[in-house]
């Protein structure tokens, strides 16, 4: 017999040699050793165990296979596996009975037991089912800094960050209960907590300073001048926070507050005039007019309420203002974006899928325009309750008439399922028509530095327009939604609901892109070296400025130096376990049998069920449920707390989540040691009965993040009957290409992080997916595939597979599994492992009938088969492969048995232990390698041309202007090469005293202008050895005599005193995070009514460059003439 052994069997056997000791758990096997006469006389055997009972033709059962020696592999090469032997004994039959029982019945530590033998299937290195690619420093993207790295989102209930806004030196964010910040100084130190207490989840973080609690925070907004913070917040309020921050105020309190709106605070922003601008539900915008904040931030904290009064009753409602009769020109729905055009002294409000354009300083609305740019003359009435709404809920699921009946399980099945899809459908788009305008929803605006706005759309399209509101062009680089925009010098970066950043030119063009999150990019701000984007996950990783570009090279060589430094490994054991309980219940006993004793040193637990329930009445409900959101059932809720019971849940192991889809359940439990390391569940169903519609056949999954690695788990049941071997292959297809994990609603602290809705409706490839088109499942470090997968075995008949059974000659019987064949032909499970069965099948026995006598012996005699099984994947793009950075999870397997004492189903519940080894990265220690690197010579060096700001002149340091005179400045580029980026801001405003001297300068709200000053363009970008001419104006200031809230607002008024500004030009370059300065003295006089001469010089001139700017707005030339210097040039103020 032993020329028909196949090699690849001897070496499988040749490892299990040195496991010789008896094992303490219970099996199968200990009922064939045992000579109890007590379970014999249960046993009423049809089949004898003698040698004379095997088949005779046994032979061609080994002489019909093929099969190579790649089909298996000892886990490791220092298992001790020996080389191969020529042939077995003439008692090679004995030999192997005896090596396989000795296998079964082994009774030694786990720790001392080798691993076992697997079989892999073909077709793993290519398409989808290829292992992912996996580096110490990711290879796809450019190396950043880690500032706040991924927490498990179960540690951020009640501190989910929402929104984040940069300083020169500190990073501000947004959270659930107040705000954080971060000082970029620290930005490498290890992380020490909140103040030097280290919460959970935040143990990585760099160390940063935290507020008292408050109501969430919406949206930041900096305000530079007077180096404050302002937050809106879900209560409605509107806080100040002070920068200056130390560790003995932390947590450090509020500024001024004031309750701004009824609903939540969407938007904040500061206009070129320096009122703060705020936007909320129903498409409210108020206006806090500088003066009546300046007088609260005077008071003292003792006068606090005066304050938050002053301020409150101080507001400008710009809805009611267009509201005539009833009828509002602007939309109501809830403001999402406000953007201050700085350039024109304008305001953008956008709304979902409108606009509307202010002018800043009158606050008087210019136009409002739909995403189509067509101007809209809107009669905005405030929408009724939804109507019908019950009714359409109202669905009959499974109808009771006699007629309906006779229309089949199949045909009832359907129509529930259509009905409750439909009427979902209507009154969704009922209440608000989103499945029609939702592809072109607006979700993020800004203003890029050559004046244009730049709005982002959820279908992934951004559209341009120029600063009157006029459509330019629109582009799409990318299918997911846009979520947020940052704009530096030349250059503009978007975040996407997939959680790519790209890197765009001011004409669209796409200069870079890289998966910066593994979720959505909710908001980027741009600091000193950095350009942060926020994940809703919460974590936040800064890019330099100078990515993509040589130095991502630099560092990332420098990093891969670093790797043994900040690499860690850990081991840990995983339980899986699979039953098809046949609508049945497991007793105390057969729970314990099967997972009791087996998990106690497991520090993961998961458990697959199917047929929980089953029934049409319940798989036509289950399937509505599943349309509108629902899932689980009674039963499946009891299985979940037997189950726990066993594990000893809430003391040993905690219930992590799990996922029902009609009789299909999956739960996780992890042991409370490794639970600080284990979190970020998410869960998936895959139908794929009846049209792929009703979960009878299908998986579900878990999806478990640990030690920073991406853990899957599904549990399948795929097509029954023996013939349906093709309908099984595809069925797994179909789980493996659609399973997108999301949120549970039986997932653990299943908190929302607060970003758009969209977030968390994200499908296919665009769910954060490295590579464009891959499943999530072929993105996770480990894979198992567990359940009913139904594969039986073929050619060989009923009493066949008994006596195979009988002698325990299951590498007979392992030649005849249609899974083994479908994987060695690569046509399902590509690429995936399994340990060598070495239990009899576990399919299909008589209820309570313990040992082989419960084989169905009834009139469909169905042949005993495998169809539970568990497989599973690593990282290992080989048969072997050592833990690292590179190979993160390798896995191998201890145990793989069935329990064959449990007969409360019509299978037997199937067991297997992993040992898994993890290599991940201690990110505190690399943050702090990365700074050292990021701060060495050599990377500075390449900086240094980052710091250089083209040589700019500016014509006049001082201007005098009478009432609504205007004078012209004209700021040339004397740089041949490089762009000029140009911001005017008014550094401070003072009242001229009688001996002619200023009063100190007072800056207002972000640097904004006097309302009696118009400085036209104030930024833009100027072309090499060009120039920009401004037109710097006195307005006349009118004194409205509309009250605000019942106030007149006369009393802020300015004074008729002589004014002084002084105007500052900040000049950097097209990437420069460094600015120089021009400053530029204005005067406003009410006296001398002659023209004043700014400048003295003479008047000759001679041409150079034509003023050119490259602002996309209509700007009127006041002068035309040029010269070779700007000091060279003459200019008379006239009143007009």
């Amino acid at each position: 017999m032993d020329e028909h052994i196949e090699d690849d069997e001897r070496v499988a056997l040749a490892a299990l040699s040195s496991s010789a000791a008896r094992r303490k758990t219970h099996s199968y096997s200990q009922q064939l050793r045992t000579g109890s006469g007590q379970k014999r006389q249960h046993q009423v055997r049809k089949h004898s165990l003698d040698e004379d009972r095997i088949p005779k033709n046994i032979e061609r059962y080994y002489n019909n296979h093929d099969s190579s020696d790649d089909d298996f592999y000892p886990h490791s090469a220092a298992a001790g596996f020996p080389p191969k032997s020529g042939s077995f004994s003439s008692g090679a039959g004995e030999y192997l009975s005896h090596r396989l029982d000795q296998n079964l019945c082994t009774d030694s530590p786990e720790e001392s037991r080798p691993s076992l033998a697997e079989f892999i299937g073909s077709g793993g290195g290519a398409g989808i089912f290829k292992v992912p690619v996996r580096a110490g420093v990711h290879p796809g993207r450019p190396p950043c800094l880690e500032l706040r790295p991924h927490p498990l989102r179960e540690t951020q209930v009640g501190k989910f960050l929402r929104t984040i806004a940069c300083t020169e030196t500190q990073l501000w964010a947004g959270q659930e209960g107040g705000v954080r910040v971060w000082n970029t100084a620290d930005a490498y130190e290890p992380g020490w907590g909140v103040g030097g207490r280290i919460r959970r989840g935040d143990e990585d973080a760099a160390p940063f300073l935290e507020s008292v609690n408050t109501s969430p925070t919406m949206c930041l907004m900096v305000d530079p001048a007077n180096r404050l913070v302002w937050s809106g917040h879900k209560d409605g309020k509107i806080r100040s926070w002070k920068m200056d921050q130390t560790l003995e105020d932390s947590p450090f309190k509020e500024g001024l507050s004031w309750q701004a709106h009824r609903g939540p605070v969407f938007c904040l922003t500061i206009s070129s005039y320096g009122d703060l601008w705020s936007g909320s539900e129903g498409g409210v915008i108020k206006i806090w007019p500088w003066e009546s904040m300046e007088k609260s931030l005077s008071l003292t904290q003792e006068e606090r309420h005066m304050a938050a009064l002053l301020v409150e009753r101080s507001f400008i409602d710009l809805r009611s203002q267009v509201t005539i009769n009833g009828v509002c020109n602007i939309s109501s729905s809830d403001v999402k974006c406000l953007v201050s055009d700085k350039v024109r002294a304008k305001v953008w409000c956008a709304a979902a899928v409108s606009f509307s354009l202010w002018d800043a300083r009158t606050r008087e609305l210019l136009k409002v325009f739909n995403i189509e740019g067509q101007i809209e003359n809107r009669v905005d009435v405030q929408s009724g309750t939804d109507q019908q709404v019950e009714d359409e809920m109202k669905v009959k699921f499974v109808s009771t008439s006699k007629k309906e009946k006779s229309g089949g399980f199949l045909q009832r099945s359907r129509n529930a399922i259509m009905g409750a899809a439909d009427a979902v459908r209507r009154v969704a788009k009922g209440a608000g028509g989103a499945f029609t305008e939702d592809n072109k929803r607006t979700e993020a605006l800004t203003i890029t530095s050559d004046g244009t706005i730049w709005s982002g759309c959820t279908n992934g399209f951004i559209v341009q327009w120029d600063g009157n509101g006029n459509r330019l062009q629109d582009f799409q680089h990318h299918p997911a939604g846009v979520q947020c925009f940052c704009s530096f010098g030349e250059r503009v970066y978007v975040g996407y609901l997939s959680g790519t950043v790209q890197v765009l030119d001011l004409d669209g063009n796409l200069l870079a892109g890289w998966v910066a999150h593994s979720s959505p990019v909710i908001k980027m701000a741009s600091g000193t070296d950095y350009i942060f984007s926020l994940a809703t996950h919460g974590g936040i990783r800064g890019w330099t400025i100078a990515s993509p570009g040589p130095i991502d090279g630099m560092l990332r060589s420098e990093l891969a130096a670093k790797e043994p430094v900040c690499t860690r490994r850990d081991n840990f054991k995983i339980l899986i376990g699979t039953w098809n309980v046949g609508q049945g219940r497991a007793s105390p006993e057969g729970l314990k049998a099967w997972l009791g004793s087996a998990a106690t040193d497991a520090g993961i637990v998961v458990v697959g069920l199917q047929e929980v329930e089953m029934g049409a009445g319940f798989l036509a409900m289950s399937a509505a449920k599943e349309t509108v959101g629902l899932e689980g059932s009674s039963i499946g809720q009891w299985w979940q707390d037997t189950i726990g019971k066993s594990l000893d849940e809430g003391t040993t192991f905690e219930r992590m989540g799990s996922r029902q889809l009609a009789g299909l359940l999956i739960a996780i439990w992890v042991r409370k040691n490794l639970r600080t390391h284990a979190g970020d569940i998410d869960a998936s169903a895959v139908p794929c009965g009846f049209g792929r519609a009703i979960g009878n056949k299908g998986g579900v999954g878990l999806r478990l993040r640990i030690y920073d690695r991406i853990m899957c788990f599904v549990n399948c049941h795929l097509a029954a009957h023996l013939e349906a071997v093709n309908r099984r292959n595809a069925d797994f297809d179909h789980i493996y290409r659609n399973m997108v994990f999301s949120r549970s609603s039986n997932l653990l602290n299943n908190a929302a992080a607060g970003v758009t809705t969209a977030v968390q409706n994200i499908r296919g490839s665009n769910a954060g997916n490295g590579d464009e088109g891959r499943p999530e499942l072929s993105e996770a470090d480990m894979v198992v595939f567990l359940g009913d997968f139904n594969y039986r075995l073929h050619s060989i008949s009923y009493d066949e597979a008994r006596d195979f059974v009988s002698q325990r000659c299951f590498d007979w019987l392992r030649e005849k599994d249609q899974l083994r064949a479908e994987m060695k032909a690569g046509k399902v499970f590509q690429g995936m492992r399994e340990a060598l069965i070495r239990f009899p099948p576990t399919y299909k026995f008589e209820r309570h009938q313990p040992g082989l006598a419960g084989y169905d012996s009834g009139e469909k005699k169905r042949i005993p088969a495998w169809c539970d099984r568990i497989l599973y994947r690593d990282n290992r793009a080989s048969a072997t492969g050592e833990c690292s950075l590179e190979c993160p999870v390798v896995a191998s397997i201890l145990q793989y048995e069935a329990c064959m004492e449990v007969t409360d189903s019509d299978h037997k519940p199937v067991r297997c232990k992993f040992s898994v080894d993890i290599a991940h990265v201690d990110r505190s220690v690399r943050r702090q390698e990365f700074g050292e690197i990021f701060r060495s010579e050599k990377i500075r060096t390449v900086l240094e041309e980052y710091r250089r700001v083209p040589e700019t002149i500016v014509s006049s340091n001082g201007i005098s202007l009478q009432n609504q005179e205007t004078a012209v400045l004209k700021i040339s580029n004397k740089c041949v090469k490089d762009n000029a980026v140009f911001q005017i801001i008014c550094e401070g405003l003072s009242a001229v005293k009688e001996e002619g001297q200023g009063s100190e300068h007072r800056p207002r709200g972000s640097y904004g202008f006097p309302r009696w000053l118009e400085v036209t363009p104030a930024a833009g970008i100027i072309k090499p050895d060009q120039f920009e001419e401004v037109s710097v104006r006195h307005e006349e200031h009118q004194t409205q005599d509309d009250s605000a809230d019942g106030i007149p607002q006369n009393w802020w008024s300015e004074d008729t005193r002589d004014k002084e500004v002084v105007l500052k030009v900040n000049i950097r370059g097209s990437r420069s995070n460094q600015t120089k300065t021009h400053r530029v003295s204005v005067r406003h006089t009410f006296t001398a009514p002659r023209p004043t001469r700014v400048d003295s010089k003479s008047k000759s001139s001679k041409k150079i460059h034509g003023g050119n700017s490259i602002n996309r707005f209509d700007f009127r030339q006041l002068s035309s003439s040029s010269s070779s210097d700007a000091h060279d040039d003459h200019r008379y103020l006239h009143s007009p």
